[in-house]
């Protein structure tokens, strides 16, 4: 290897893929045929919709995961889109009023299209009730047959009365009648008798007045009795009349509905409810100048017929194949339905026709889009569709119901049975802590469709990929895109892979890019967008969020950042870190320093002891110090403290991108051997010190670069980066453009030793057959001074030996050992 790592160097056609625009065989996205299909390589996901769509039962729901923007909900449209129009359309569902139990009110299915009929057929129903019956009941002929059921009652109750009246009279008494009632009383001469007149009689003609009074009165009730039967007798004639009479006028009505509605046992049920009912109630039918059908609640006054009203409570007469529905606010109401009330007089009222559907209802027989992270922000919405699906009916209620919080009787609609197919959205993450933690969401969500975030970049991928972007263009009304547009869009997707063998599917990004091309295609009057205008949409997004990032490139060019990029020193360099802001995420230098002493703590990460790195942060040092061991001190202790730190780091440090860099430090701390301040490195160290892929390795590199280039790049500075990562490498114009002029160096590396001449100018040096690292090589320095370390780390602990048998030793302990 030469000293001075040119072999290293990544070579210029390796930094970045691009794209030949006379490759992709068209001039714009005029000339693109437009594939069928809108979704890009997502085959797993589509087949395990597909597979959720046609499995039966309640619980192969499908959860769609995948990363932000990466088209989940747009995959799920498409595909719901397209093949529920062929599946067949649910019924309709109506709440009518239950005669039987009015405080349960009756769900009826009907086919699709007949709930608005049969709501409009009630009502012109009712209508002709209300307009019919009145003209019935006051018809001469109507009024004939009353009269005679009256007269024939009158005259059969005088004929009982004059019978009555003639034995009252041959036994010698008289019958009065009055509004007060009948009386029987003794009489003489043809007139009752009087006190004075009863004096007279003697004990023995008073027995028999007596004896004969009580007799006549059991005649006088008897007759009563017989009285009160007619008249029962004639109510029950005139009721029956009066039912005849209305069967006759408005029966007809009624059985064209049921003839209209043979197919349907619910509504043929129903009707047969309403027509007994309205034969029950017929005297709220014959008052003439009748209200509205309809009126509202609580105006008892007035005849209310709202108990024959239809609430047509699912209408999927424009419906075209099996209902996809998405609710994005998944409240309970919203979610489960509702019963609404209305306030009346001070009082809060209910009946059937308020109750409201959900979109559970909407989407019943088909399928309910809700994204996951929404419907887990309501816990009841939660609980309460687990419970619909484990049930397989839907119950409406009140969300306090739900848990008993009301005790007062209310209504109870009857529930609807479920047939349906939910497909929640959501991150991976989300899936993984409802499989983990809830029991009920693996058994009813049996379907996982996870997306991918990338695909690889072959030529039916990019054929896809062109095809979207002339799709795009078409339905967004945008300009054509020429072949060096399309080039930069598709160059656009690898750099957002990260991957130069890879192009995002984060599909939403790149219509927006598109857009924003468009909008500065707009603003040169060009007739088409190409490569320029892509790249002022992709540069400017970057303007609009590189706020942080410039701020801090002022720190560092200002001082108050120290980072050098000339000269060497001693246990310091660069390492590289991402700043990621969400929207947007830029790399920057930070500078790592290392201090050695001798004793036993090992290797301090003082961003670790201060809680300020994270996990992964920490395995980095604990594997970089296995190295050490390993490398450098298999056959002795580690007779060392070394402290570690990022300089000027006030946030959470974390990840081991760094590990490789914190290891050469301490490697020239321990060494005396100055490191290059030009080259800055970022790479994860193993314990056998191989060099390891990281992630965000384009920022990396440009965050460097870019503080070189504000202060002038000399031609010798670089980065140093995992071998395994220059397929990552998708580096801006700037970089490459510099590397190509020798201004600056992006060395690729597999080993540690392969960076550490790189960063000293001095070979590492690898162990002989001796076992032992060749003298003037950098290996040699580092495990000389570890030999050395340990070697007075004994000295001193046999000298506190010495001291605790008798010496002048006053600690009695090595204060360098920790003993």
């Amino acid at each position: 290897m030469e000293r001075n790592g040119k072999d290293l160097i990544v070579p210029v056609d390796e930094l970045r893929w691009t794209c030949d625009p006379d490759s992709l065989g068209v001039e714009d996205t005029t000339q693109v045929q437009i594939m069928e299909g809108r979704v890009i390589a997502q085959e797993r996901a589509v087949s395990a919709l597909k597979f959720g769509m046609q499995m039966g039962g309640n619980d192969y729901n499908v959860y769609v995961a995948g990363n932000p923007r990466t088209g989940l909900t747009h995959l799920t449209r498409t595909f719901l889109k397209e093949h529920a129009i062929e599946e067949p359309e649910p019924p309709d569902w109506v709440y009518v009023h239950n005669f039987h139990d009015p405080d349960s009110p009756q769900a009826v299915s009907l086919p699709k299209g007949q709930a608005r009929e049969l709501a409009k057929d009630m009502e012109e129903l009712v209508e002709n009730l209300t307009a019919q019956i009145p003209e019935v009941f006051e018809s001469v002929d109507y009024r004939h047959r009353r009269e005679e059921l009256v007269k024939e009652f009158t005259t059969k109750r005088n004929m009982t009365l004059a019978e009555l009246e003639a034995k009252v009279k041959e036994v010698g008494f008289i019958l009065n009648m009055s509004q007060e009632g009948m009386m029987v009383v003794p009489g003489v001469e043809g007139r009752p008798m009087t006190e004075e007149d009863l004096e007279k009689l003697t004990e023995e003609q008073k027995t028999d007045l007596r004896t004969r009074s009580e007799e006549m009165h059991e005649e006088m009730n008897q007759t009563v009795q017989k009285i009160r039967i007619l008249e029962r007798d004639l109510r029950d004639r005139q009721k029956e009349l009066d039912r005849r009479v209305a069967l006759n006028a408005v029966g007809h009505l009624i059985d064209e509905l049921q003839e209209k509605y043979e197919a349907s046992r619910q509504v043929i049920q129903y009707l047969v409810g309403v027509k007994n009912d309205v034969i029950r109630n017929l005297e709220e039918f014959k008052q003439k100048d009748q209200p509205a059908p309809f009126p509202m609640p609580m105006q008892r006054n007035e005849p209310d017929f709202t108990r024959y009203k239809v609430n047509v409570f699912i209408d999927n007469t424009d419906l075209k194949g099996a209902p996809v529905v998405y609710e994005t606010n998944p409240t309970y109401t919203n979610l489960m339905g509702a019963m609404e009330r209305k306030a009346s007089f001070g009082a809060l009222f209910t009946d059937f026709t308020m109750i409201r559907a959900g979109s559970i209802h909407k989407a019943n027989g088909g399928y309910l889009v809700i994204q996951a992270r929404d419907l887990l922000n309501w816990y009841i919405s939660w609980e309460a569709l687990k419970r619909a699906l484990k049930n397989k009916e839907i119950d409406i209620e009140d969300a306090y119901a739900m848990y008993g919080m009301i005790t007062t009787k209310g209504m109870k609609p009857q529930p609807i049975p479920l047939d349906i197919k939910i497909i929640l959205i959501g991150e991976p993450y989300l899936y993984s802590l409802l499989y983990n933690y809830d029991d009920q969401f693996r058994k009813l969500f049996k379907v996982k469709a996870h997306l991918d975030d990338q695909v690889n970049r072959d030529k039916e991928e990019l054929d896809k990929y062109v095809s979207f972007v002339a799709r795009m263009a078409q339905q967004l009304e945008l300009r054509p895109v020429d072949k060096t547009g399309l080039a930069r869009l598709l160059e656009y997707g690898a750099e957002v892979a990260g991957r130069q063998k890879k192009l995002t599917l984060q599909m939403a990004l790149i219509r927006d890019t598109l857009r924003e091309a468009d909008y500065w295609a707009d603003e040169e009057d060009a007739a088409k967008i190409s490569r320029k205008h892509v790249d002022q949409a992709i540069k400017h997004r970057k303007f609009r969020s590189a706020l942080p990032e410039e701020k801090m490139q002022e720190f560092i060019l200002d001082g108050y950042v120290n980072i050098t990029t000339t000269g060497t020193k001693v246990g310091q360099m660069n390492g590289l870190s991402v700043f990621d802001l969400g929207d947007y995420a830029f790399g920057r230098p930070s500078r790592i320093t290392a201090g050695i002493s001798l004793g036993r703590q090992g290797v301090v990460a003082i961003d670790r002891e201060s809680k300020m790195s994270g996990n992964i942060h920490t395995k980095g040092v604990l594997i970089m110090e296995g190295y050490l061991r390993s490398r450098y001190t298999p056959n002795r202790p580690l007779s060392l403290s070394a402290s570690l730190v990022f300089e000027q780091s006030y946030g959470m440090v974390d990840g081991d991108s760094a590990s490789a860099a914190e290891l050469y430090v301490l490697l020239s701390a321990l060494s005396g051997v100055p490191l290059r301040q030009d080259i800055a490195a970022t790479g994860a160290i193993s314990q056998v010190g191989e060099i390891q892929p990281v992630g965000g390795v384009n920022q990396k590199i440009e965050g460097f670069f870019e503080v070189c280039q504000a202060r002038g790049l000399t031609g010798e500075q670089g980065v140093i980066m995992p071998k395994a990562n220059v397929p990552d490498l998708m580096l801006k114009g700037q970089v490459i453009d510099a590397v190509r002029e020798g201004k600056f160096h992006v060395y690729a590396v597999s080993t540690a030793d392969e960076a550490l001449e790189i960063l000293t100018g001095m070979p590492a040096g690898e162990r002989g057959p001796d076992g032992a690292f060749p003298e003037n090589t950098f290996n040699r320095m580092v495990e000389d001074k570890l030999i050395d370390l340990s070697e007075q780390a004994q000295k001193m602990m046999k000298d506190s030996d010495g001291g605790k048998s008798g010496g002048n030793n006053d600690s009695g302990g090595c204060d360098a050992c920790g003993r």
